[in-house]
C-alpha cells in the first residue's frame, strides 16, 4: 500500500532535491510505509477537536499560493468521518482569495499547530464550497451556535493525506487561556499565603 503522504508531495523535483541533499534514502521509508495515512485515527481527531485556529493554503490560476489563518472556537474544525472535514466559513475583509482559489482549484493543505506541546499536524485534502440554501443540514452541522460570527459558507475537505511533523523548530507559545491554567495554582497559593498572613497579623494585634 503507498503512502499517500509520499505520493502526493515527492513529485519527480522534490527527489531529485532529495537526491543532491543526501536524503533521498532515508525518505523512500515514507514510500514503502504499509499506512496509506489517509484514514484519520482517533489520535488525529483529539488533536483536531482540541484545535482553535489552523493554516490553510490554496493555490490561483496563476500558480500562485495563498496562505491563510483560520480561527475560531476549539472544535470549530469539525471531523464529519476519518475522511471527511468541515468548518464554516466566518465572514472576513470580503477579498475571498482562499474562496475564489478553490473555485478553480480544489486542491487545499491545512497545517494545525500545538505550539506548548510542539506538535503539528499537515493535512492534504480536495474542498468543495457548500451553501446553506443548497444543503441547509450541513451548514447546521458546521455551525458553532456560540460563536458570535456571521456564516457565510462550509468548506468540506475530502482527505486525501496526512502527516505528523516532528518537534524541532516550533517554538512553544501559550494562549491567554492557557497561561491562566498554567498559573491558576499559583495565584491560588499566593492568595492563601495572604490570608494566613492577614490572620497572623491580627491574632498578633
Amino acid at each position: 500500500m503507498a503512502n499517500a503522504f509520499a505520493e502526493i508531495t515527492f513529485t519527480p523535483s522534490v527527489k531529485a532535491a532529495q537526491s543532491l541533499y543526501g536524503s533521498r534514502q532515508a525518505n523512500q521509508g515514507f514510500e514503502l510505509s504499509e499506512d496509506a495515512k489517509n484514514q484519520l485515527t482517533g489520535r488525529e481527531l483529539e488533536f483536531i477537536a482540541e484545535r482553535d485556529s489552523f493554516y490553510q493554503a490554496t493555490v490561483s490560476e496563476t500558480g500562485w499560493p495563498y496562505v491563510q489563518h483560520r480561527g475560531g472556537p476549539a472544535g470549530f474544525l469539525k471531523v464529519l468521518d476519518e475522511r471527511t472535514l468541515g468548518f464554516a466559513d466566518f465572514r472576513g475583509n470580503k477579498q475571498y482569495l482562499s474562496v475564489g482559489n478553490l473555485n478553480a482549484n480544489n486542491r487545499i493543505s491545512l497545517i494545525l499547530m500545538d505550539y506548548p506541546n510542539r506538535r503539528r499536524l499537515k493535512i492534504w485534502g480536495r474542498a468543495r464550497i457548500v451553501h446553506e440554501n443548497e444543503e441547509p443540514e450541513l451548514i447546521a452541522q458546521l455551525e458553532v451556535p456560540s460563536y458570535r460570527a456571521r456564516v457565510e459558507r462550509g468548506i468540506v475537505i475530502h482527505v486525501e493525506a496526512y502527516d505528523w511533523n516532528c518537534p524541532q523548530h516550533i517554538t512553544p507559545r501559550y494562549s491567554e487561556a492557557e497561561i491562566d491554567n498554567l498559573i491558576a495554582p499559583l495565584m491560588e497559593e499566593n492568595r492563601a499565603l495572604k490570608a494566613k498572613a492577614s490572620a497572623i497579623g491580627t491574632a498578633g494585634a
